[in-house]
């Protein structure tokens, strides 16, 4: 048994001395200075921007749609970490998200399916809120347990649930694109929460794919050598005792993993030497699939 204190949920947990990234309200010091990528000084929202959230974020309260806020703006609340974005990232089950599409169609917003098995979009302009189901490799999704954990919080003047800091590194794991990677982002977060997680519910998360877990633990440490203390020892001692365990014992059928990290920087492997695309399989067997308004039920 892991033992980690997990903070309380209706607690946001932030890292001492930075201030909550809550409402994103104040400007960039000078209209020339450009911020850096990472930085705690509160990124500016256009007008339309800040409303075309709020309505949203309104009216799916209305609606009693469970959701929880995600992306850039659960990062703020977990480790001070403001992001310009000029989206909002919603996190809910699949089978709620049509419930979602058809009352913001209804209220003027357009709205698409871009991925059955992931994500879909409401507009207005060149504003979105993207409604996210899971991964988009279909490893891990987003069930009810996520809006359950979701701490309170406040978005734009809105009372919201943000992600939790644990689904919200689980979010991350595989986001491990050549144009994209968030390890930076985990490594963040733990620090954030100097380690005060329910690293039980982390393992659960990942389940099979622990190695990835991993891989994200040894960046932090790289990172943050003085605070390895964050990451509770018995954690270190499970996982690399698993690794110890395959390596002495390799599994000679264990499937090409590859494709999961990255379909495209592992295409070769699937598309010219002949490896079985888990990724394919994986986002096949993804039930339910998201439908636009528009469609028909499926039988």
């Amino acid at each position: 048994m892991i033992h980690a204190p997990a903070a309380a949920a209706s607690v946001l947990r932030r890292p001492h001395n930075l201030q909550s990234a809550g409402t994103i309200q104040r400007s960039v010091p000078g209209p020339e200075k450009a911020l850096p990528v990472t930085s705690s000084t509160p990124a500016q929202f256009a007008p339309q921007q800040e409303k075309l959230f709020r309505q949203v974020l309104q009216h799916l309260n209305e609606r009693g749609v469970p959701y929880a806020v995600a992306g850039a703006f659960a990062l703020g609340q977990h480790t001070g970490i403001s992001r310009d974005t000029k989206d909002l990232d919603l996190f809910l089950p699949a089978e709620h998200v049509r419930e979602a599409l058809r009352s913001l169609q209804e209220e003027g917003f357009e709205t698409e399916v871009l991925d059955p098995v992931w994500l879909a979009k409401a507009h207005r302009g060149e504003f979105y809120v993207d409604l996210i189901t899971g991964m988009s490799n279909a490893v891990i999704m987003v069930d009810q347990s996520w809006i359950d954990r979701a701490v309170p919080s406040q978005a734009f003047g809105v009372p919201v649930k943000v992600l939790g800091a644990e689904e919200l590194i689980a979010s991350k794991l595989f986001v491990t694109r050549r144009e994209r990677f968030d390890g930076a982002d985990i490594a963040h977060v733990i620090h954030g929460t100097q380690g005060k997680l329910d690293w039980q519910r982390l393992l659960a998360m990942a389940g099979e794919n622990w190695e990835v877990l991993l891989w994200a633990l040894i960046l932090y440490h790289y990172v943050y050598p003085a605070h390895s203390d964050y990451i509770p020892r018995a954690l270190w001692d499970d996982l690399l005792g698993r690794l110890r365990q395959s390596l002495e014992h390799p599994d000679k059928n264990a499937p090409f993993r590859g494709s999961l990290v990255d379909p495209n920087m592992f295409a070769i492997d699937v598309h010219e030497w002949g490896m079985e695309d888990l990724l394919e399989g994986y986002r096949a067997r993804r039930q339910p699939k998201l439908r636009p308004v528009d469609e028909e039920p499926a039988a």
